[in-house]
Formats: structure tokens, sequence, C-alpha cells
């Protein structure tokens, strides 16, 4: 193709394939194979997203109504936060025996889309954090001198509904989010498609999957909570797997092999 000429190629929406409600499972015992099959190079992207979230509460604990936007807008940058998985996955799916040099790589050669992708997630997460704290602080009329006391605000007495407030809000966005990504970030890291068909192409897939994905979203959301729970410390198991299932919930739920291949 000339130099400068348009490539319908970036603009061509992949075919959805329809799964099975069982196969989230199915993505996660292959990310789980993946994690074994490359285990440094993952468990080390699951470590920094680990000290990231330790590094947040850190941050925050001297503006605690910025902690809990801060934490959850974290996550949501959560698929690009794991490319260097994907990159993992794709080349072992390819006979490869991957490295943590191909994981670097991945990055180092951030294609513009995916770095728009980024930078958009970066945004979202950033007006997350600015409406949560905007909600604590306009609509709590009682002082809050530590986190335990604004913890006991938030989700008891006169402090419930914004609690529910808060969980709605972000459950919404945490759901376009969801729908935006799902398999947008993978699709952008190993095929030559603009930004706006990856993001089409993965709200078509919810779409044509509502049950699997919904239940791919609770699984997501369970491990979540499970590592906060330990103190961000189950991040480091819980962000290879997720980002090794997604590269195959990727390759499940859409049809790539007619769009041409990043060089």
């Amino acid at each position: 193709m000339p130099s400068g000429t348009p490539d319908p190629s970036v603009d061509a929406l992949p075919t959805v394939r329809e799964v099975g409600l069982a196969q989230p499972f199915m993505w996660l015992r292959l990310g789980w194979r993946d994690l074994h099959a490359c285990l440094g190079p993952s468990l080390l992207h699951g470590v920094i997203v680990a000290v990231g979230g330790l590094a947040i509460v850190a941050l925050t604990l001297r503006a605690w109504l910025l902690m809990p936007g801060a934490l959850t807008g974290f996550l949501l940058i959560g698929p690009i936060l794991c490319t260097g998985l994907y990159e993992l996955s794709r080349r072992r799916a390819a006979g490869e025996r991957p490295q943590l040099g191909h994981a670097v790589e991945a990055w180092r050669r951030g294609t513009r889309p995916l770095v728009a992708l980024g930078l958009l997630l970066f945004a979202a997460a950033t007006a997350w954090v600015l409406v949560s704290a905007a909600l604590f602080k306009l609509f709590v009329t009682v002082p809050l001198d530590s986190p335990l006391r604004f913890l006991r605000y938030a989700v008891t007495g006169q402090g419930g509904w914004l609690f529910f407030l808060w969980l709605l809000a972000g459950g919404l966005g945490a759901a376009l989010v969801f729908s935006l990504t799902v398999v947008s970030a993978p699709l952008l890291l190993d095929r030559r498609v603009s930004l706006r068909t990856a993001l089409l192409a993965s709200v078509r897939a919810v779409g044509d999957n509502p049950a699997p994905m919904a239940l791919w979203a609770v699984l997501i959301m369970l491990a979540t909570a499970a590592s906060m729970a330990t103190l961000m410390m189950g991040f480091v198991l819980a962000v290879p797997v997720i980002g090794h299932a997604s590269w195959h919930a990727y390759r499940d739920v859409l049809d790539v092999e007619r769009l041409p291949p990043r060089s």
C-alpha cells in the first residue's frame, strides 16, 4: 500500500464469537498455566501492582478522603498494566519461550492506539478520584479525623446512603470501563487496528456474550476484593493470572485472523 494511503484494515471490526457461560473458568485455568510457564516475569507484574497499591495507601493516609477513589481508580488502569502479560501469553501461544525481555519490549514498542488507551484510562481514573473525593467532601456533614471514623460513617448510620451512592457511581463507571477494555488492550497489542475499532469490538464482545462477560467481571471483582483484603499481597498472584487469562478471553471471543498483525 502506498505511503500515506489510509489502511482500511484498521477500521475492520473482528468477528465476535459466542462463548459458553462457564468459559471464564477456562480462561482462568489457561491463565494459571501461563503463569507457571513464565513464572518470574509474570509474578513481577503482580509485585509491581501490589507495591503500587501499598504506595497509594501510604500517600493518601494524610488525605484519606482521596483513598477510596485513588485505590479503585488505580484498578481502572489494570488493562494497560497487564500489557506485558498479554505479550508473554502471545509469545507462548506462538511456540516461543516467553522471557522478561519480551514483556519489556511490548512496553517499549507501545503503539499509538495502545498509548491512547492508556491515557484514556488514566483520565478516567483521575476523574473518578475527583468525583469520589467530591462526594464525600460535599455530603459528609460531621468532622471525621481518621480513616476508621470515616469508614464507620460511610457504611453505617447517616452515612449509609452516601456509601451506596458511591458504590453505584463507581459500579457504573467500572462497568463502562470493563465493556470498553475487556478485550481491546490485547487486541491493540496483537493486531493493527485503530483505537475506535478496538473499543467497539470490546463493547460488541460484551453485548454478544452478556452472561459470560458478567461472570468474568464478577470473578475479577472477587479476585480484586480478596487481594485488597490481604493488604495488596493477593495481587502478586491475581494480576498475572487475570492478565494471562484476559489474553485467552480475547483470543476466544474475537476472530482476528483477517486483521493484520502488529509487526
